[in-house]
């Protein structure tokens, strides 16, 4: 299915110049990964306790992009730099698990959100997410299939929280795109462990 990772690779190409300079200066995948996290759970806190300035919700698709450019980026100095550990690769999904919680969850504090479905968005995510980390124990490839991946939830709540931002916040059409959310990470499930399983066969 199509998912917005598969422009990861072009993504890669023009960040590649700054992951040059910044392994130059001694920075590291690990570094990169937990300062990402760090921010993203910053972020949440700073979201959840002044929810009512709705204006800090722009700060949202603003961190999202941002973040996928420090995921590609320790990425890069992982793979490229002789920088793999056994560490990083915990880091490396851990801390996108404890980030999108911290990033997602505030939104059911707002007036209008439906909290028992967004509390239901971020678990499908999650385990969405366990069922592309289960691919290697299958013998298969660590799965990546969409159509709600990371980077395409990203690209969701992000317009989720610009919307908010602008002062755009309706009940219907928040609920609605939290129900298309949850509805493609459950087919996103069902399709990381149908590729699982057809590629190890």
């Amino acid at each position: 299915m199509p998912s917005i990772y598969q422009l990861k690779p072009r993504f890669q190409a023009l960040l590649r110049p700054s992951v040059q300079r910044l392994h130059g200066k001694g920075v590291t995948a690990n570094q990169v990964t937990l300062g990402a996290a760090l921010v993203s759970v910053l972020l949440g806190l700073l979201l959840a306790a002044f929810n009512q300035s709705t204006w800090l919700f722009l700060l949202v698709p603003l961190w999202m992009l941002l973040r996928m450019a420090f995921n590609a980026v320790d990425g890069m100095l992982a793979r490229e730099f002789g920088q793999q550990t056994r560490l990083g690769a915990y880091l490396n999904e851990l801390c996108d698990l404890v980030a999108d919680a911290a990033l997602y969850l505030p939104f059911a504090l707002l007036p209008g959100i439906s909290p028992p479905l967004l509390v239901l968005v971020v678990i499908a995510a999650l385990i969405s997410e366990y069922a592309g980390v289960m691919g290697p124990l299958a013998g298969a490839s660590r799965r990546y299939d969409g159509p709600m991946g990371k980077s395409d939830r990203a690209f969701a709540f992000g317009v989720l929280g610009a919307g908010v931002g602008l002062g755009l916040l309706n009940a219907s059409w928040a609920n609605g795109l939290l129900l298309v959310i949850l509805l493609l990470s459950l087919y996103t499930l069902y399709n990381r462990v149908r590729q699982g399983l057809a590629e190890r066969r």
